[in-house]
């Protein structure tokens, strides 16, 4: 699934490419059929916060509401009308561009108290600037879940996924299975400014590289890493790899429903 800094790009794509025009909105799959109401509005902004996108138009009080899920993908081309390809949930051109959605877990036209709803069961964004950081070190200071989980749950932290979570515990040599309130006093808070720069150059780039300089391939004379899912990493789907750092073999195992990867002699609780 995308992991928080995939919606933040795409939403600034999406602006960037579509902002203050006027579009063309349509369901060549037809299961989105609040799209005709949106052709020939001026698409004005898209926004995420979390896994979860919003994109706002003229003279419309609903947005809509976007969750890509597993499977869930836009594809943007300079071309104002392709030909369609595969099942497009929605649509959005104008005289330039295209982009199409396809696979979505939602997609649909939401009105206000629908939307504040969805921002008020998520928790602080680290790619929000005014994200309330103090309440989610508070609810994660007072709970006996482990970290792993607490990184992972959307109403604590929005947008930290499965890559995320296990590098940034990985950076920090926090066991994964420590609870929230064992966390040293602090540990929490640079946790979240590691996320907020990782992050904010995952939006950056379109892509996840957590490995500091000394660790990167030119550094340690290794073959980069070549994987669908992204950049450098320490722990990231290398079970039964050598540990970059001290060379123990990585483990794995299921935590809150995903693959959670950790070095046990980096990682050891102390």
């Amino acid at each position: 699934m995308p992991e928080g800094h995939t919606l933040h790009r795409l939403a600034l794509d999406l602006t960037g490419t579509f902002g203050d025009k006027v579009v063309r909105s349509g369901s060549p799959q037809g299961r989105f059929e609040a799209a005709a109401r949106l052709d020939g509005r001026t698409l004005l902004e898209a926004t995420a916060h979390g896994k979860h996108l919003f994109v706002a138009f003229s003279d419309l009080e609903e947005q809509v509401h976007v969750h890509l899920g597993l499977y869930g993908a836009f594809t943007f081309v300079e071309d104002p009308e392709p030909p369609v390809v595969g099942q497009v949930r929605w649509r959005l051109s104008s005289g330039r561009a295209t982009a199409d959605l396809r696979g979505p877990t939602a997609c649909e036209l939401l009105v206000p108290d629908e939307i504040e709803a969805i921002h008020a069961r998520l928790g602080a964004d680290p790619l929000d600037p005014a994200a309330d950081v103090e309440r989610a070190a508070a609810v994660v200071a007072a709970s006996r879940a482990p970290i792993a989980t607490l990184l992972m749950d959307q109403r604590v932290i929005a947008g930290v996924g499965n890559v995320y979570r296990a590098e940034v515990l990985f950076r920090h040599r926090i066991d994964p299975r420590v609870a929230g309130r064992d966390l040293r006093p602090g540990t929490f808070l640079t946790l979240w400014a590691d996320l907020v720069d990782l992050m904010g150059e995952g939006v950056r780039t379109g892509r996840i590289d957590t490995v500091r300089p000394e660790h990167e391939p030119e550094a340690m004379g290794r073959e980069p890493r070549v994987d669908d899912h992204g950049g450098e990493v320490y722990v990231y789907r290398r079970a039964g790899q050598p540990c970059l750092v001290c060379g123990t073999r990585v483990r794995t195992e299921v935590v809150a429903g995903r693959n959670l990867f950790w070095c046990p002699r980096c990682q050891r609780r102390r």
